[in-house]
């Protein structure tokens, strides 16, 4: 198994029903950015990515098309490795589950788990959703129909099936969780995992035999009608692309320091994934990380609204250092992400513009003008010890926040240094050191920037990968191993050298580049009500009268019931005294950020004339009112206790 030196990370393998979109983006920049800090850091490091190509959903689309399966899983893997490869992504290995190694070590971990007992077959019955590829228990469908997580109608299907004892690992698995406080990041998702598997676990049915486009059982099993579960055969890509199963010398990268996903496939990853590694005897992954989704100017992207995002276009547009800074600056990981092209805008305008970018325009003005382009930093810790002191502090924390999956602090740590570099300039000011002949000095000021600037642009390097070697070709370095290990590992100054003059690296950008979606003409809006004489609009608000106004009602509640919609992500089941004769039922969207042990007994404000709604098959009589901003959600209390009932206004 892996030593101390290794780094395995990976990132799902993509399912081929629709090409790359900023999601996928996102999780690959981000596993790229630790890949490339490993390396850079001396570990021997393996980077994988792949594609999902099994499935009903698969062989139903190629049927659509005219294709068959292989055919259509070919040209859509091919998409999402072009853009890969377009974006530089340094993955070691791009597996396909359609690779035959694959497939053989898939079946060599089925035949292990059946010959440990830990497979057996049965007849399943249940609500299938061919989105999901997911069975799901009656109780938590909407309206007893549809899937609680794409809200497609599901299918009721009864077939035999092999099913794996999953619930003989609960125990196993909540001992993992228990012993690992970090195995699943962000903590609050590993929270989530324990109450799900405190609920209960129920076996795992893992195969099918309504469809063929699948990998097909051990043959000494003899049982050819059926093909693996897509997920079981999924999760296997982690191991078999280090040769479980065929040629297992790269099995020593074994267990995974990462395994980056998105939050909505954290319950196969932290779940069923662990369960099986389980039975197969193998050592569990160290971290499990699962990231936030992108909306679009606060929407949620769709394909009928043609707000999805093309990372290549914005990529092309804005840059793709730029692109990938954004992305992981722009929203803490775990939480949900939201993409404008104003934002965007403004971070290369003011943090890459402004404070990286004119730092570097500001070394070559100065060295160019008083020094003929060198730099000299040899007298640094002479003159500005304090500014390097602080510099090393912000340095200091920036491996442990990568690694925690606190990408957007290690970014605003890293910026810290460069405050301090403008501030030096600001507060010392070289050209008065000059005029007043104290050249050494103002020397040791262009040094100081120097250093700053080559130790920001080594850390930097796995963000922007493009332009950060762009900065230290101008100071005279190259961003390898040796420089990781000196300007940081070390806290060395920059060495000697003769500045060379770059280009702007972040021209100024005031207007959005790409354009702007457009609403499709074809579709007829709804008629829009007729706007009364007292309304007017103020900064794209509609403002309203005050009797409109009282048309609202708000009251004072207090949370006498509280507890989780099962299987729900978001929602809590509140009964909420509003004064009345009986408790109302409100569903909240509020689990990310409070636990029903948090809302019980506590006072909230209601939104109390709203007509009913259904959510996961349960009505909600009403909706709390919540402040929410990039630093998550709290909920509109009042100051003081107040009576159940009370109205607000």
């Amino acid at each position: 198994m892996s030593s101390c030196h290794k780094a395995y990370i990976t990132t799902p393998i993509y399912y081929v029903n629709d090409i790359a979109h900023i999601g996928h983006a996102y999780t690959t920049i981000i596993a790229d950015t630790l890949a490339r800090y490993s390396r850079m850091s001396g570990l021997d490091t393996f980077f994988l990515t792949g594609t999902d190509e099994h499935g009903q959903k698969i062989e139903e689309s190629a049927k659509a098309r005219g294709k068959s399966p292989q055919e259509y899983a070919d040209e859509i893997s091919a998409t999402f490795k072009n853009l890969w490869d377009e974006f530089g992504i340094s993955y070691d290995k791009f597996i396909r589950t359609t690779d035959k190694d694959h497939m053989k070590g898939v079946q060599k971990a089925f035949k292990v788990m059946y010959d440990n007992g830990d497979i057996y077959k049965d007849v399943y019955k249940g609500h299938y959703c061919i989105s999901c590829e997911t069975f799901f228990p009656e109780i938590q469908l909407v309206d007893g129909e549809f899937c609680p997580e794409c809200g497609k109608p599901t299918t009721v299907v009864e077939e035999e099936s092999y099913f794996f004892k999953l619930s003989k690992y609960q125990d196993k698995l909540l001992e993992w969780y228990d012993a690992h406080p970090e195995c699943i990041l962000p903590r609050s998702k590993r929270n989530e995992v324990i109450r799900f598997v405190e609920g209960g676990l129920e076996d795992l049915s893992i195969t099918r035999t309504s469809f063929d486009w699948g990998v097909k059982l051990p043959e000494e099993l003899n049982d050819p009608k059926h093909v693996m579960y897509v997920w079981l055969d999924a999760l296997m890509n982690y191991v078999t692309a280090l040769g479980y199963g065929t040629d297992e010398a790269k099995m020593d990268f074994w267990p995974a320091r990462v395994h980056l996903i998105g939050k909505d496939i954290l319950r196969f990853h932290a779940i069923y994934w662990p369960a099986f590694l389980m039975s197969l005897g193998l050592e569990l992954p160290k971290h499990i990380a699962a990231h936030g989704w992108w909306t679009r100017d606060g929407e949620k992207m769709s394909k009928s609204k043609g707000n999805v995002i093309n990372p290549k276009e914005v990529a092309d547009a804005y840059g793709l250092d730029n692109f990938r800074y954004f992305m992981l600056r722009e929203v803490p990981f775990g939480g949900d992400g939201d993409f404008s092209q104003k934002a965007l805008i403004d971070r290369i305008n003011s943090d890459l513009g402004n404070d990286l970018g004119n730092l570097l325009n500001r070394l070559i003005g100065m060295s160019g003008k008083y020094f003929e382009g060198r730099v000299d930093a040899s007298n640094v810790t002479r003159y500005y010890q304090a500014e390097l002191d602080e510099v090393e502090a912000s340095l200091d924390k920036l491996e442990p926040l990568l690694f925690e999956m606190q990408i957007h602090r290690y970014l605003e740590e890293l910026w810290r240094p460069l405050t301090v570099a403008n501030r030096a300039i600001d507060k010392y000011q070289p050209w008065t050191l000059m005029k007043e002949g104290k050249e050494e000095e103002a020397m040791a000021l262009n040094g100081l920037i120097a250093t700053i600037l080559a130790k920001v642009a080594v850390m930097l390097y796995p963000v922007m990968p493009q332009i950060c070697p762009k900065i230290a070709t101008a100071l005279g370095f190259t961003i390898d191993n040796a420089s990781w290990q000196k300007l940081i590992k070390e806290k060395e100054l920059i060495k000697a050298f003769t500045i060379e003059k770059v280009p702007p690296l972040f021209p100024r950008i005031e207007e959005p580049l790409l354009e702007q979606e457009k609403p499709d003409d074809t579709k007829k809006e709804a008629p829009k009500a007729p706007v009364k004489k007292e309304e007017k609009k103020e900064e794209g608000v509609a403002l309203i009268g005050i009797d409109q106004f009282f048309q609202t009602s708000l009251k004072v509640g207090t949370v006498v019931k509280a507890e989780e919609v099962p299987k729900s992500k978001k929602l809590l089941l509140l009964q909420v005294d509003l004064g009345e004769e009986k408790p109302r039922q409100i569903v909240a969207g509020i689990k990310e950020w409070y636990s029903a042990e948090d809302m019980l007994d506590t006072q909230v404000c209601v939104v109390a004339n709203l007509k009913p709604a259904k959510l996961m098959g349960y009505t909600s009589e009403g909706m709390l009112l919540a402040a929410k901003d990039e630093d998550g959600l709290c909920m509109i209390r009042p100051e003081k206790p107040k009576k159940p009932g009370t109205p607000i206004g």
